[in-house]
């Protein structure tokens, strides 16, 4: 995607991914690489952030041999995407308000 996408739209996307099943890193980070351009080592950050704030809880299990770390969202993270989810609902619209002509800064329509 051409346009840039901000940490609070990724955080929006990476609790979207694990609301309704828990998830681990590399399955998370291909969903968000569909709308981002974003490496590893930027994502996991945001992961730590979100388990920081209460919003994620992680737990291992193994998996083919192999420990992989699961996140799962809390009831916390479940009221932070509802909110985040009505931010973007309404930052969507003004801007497709603004491309296709309705909406100026001075309150006035477009012709």
């Amino acid at each position: 995607m051409y346009y840039p996408i901000s940490a609070l739209l990724i955080e929006c996307i990476i609790l979207s991914v694990v609301k309704d099943k828990d998830s681990y890193g590399y399955e998370i980070s291909q969903t968000v690489k569909l709308v981002a351009d974003i490496r590893e080592s930027t994502l996991y950050p945001i992961l730590r952030k979100l388990e920081n704030n209460g919003f994620l809880t992680v737990y291992s299990k193994e998996y083919q041999g192999r420990t992989r770390k699961y996140y799962s969202i809390t009831s916390l993270g479940r009221e932070q995407l509802e909110f985040l989810k009505k931010e973007w609902t309404i930052y969507r619209d003004t801007i497709d308000n603004i491309i296709i002509g309705v909406m100026r800064a001075d309150g006035g329509k477009s012709e």
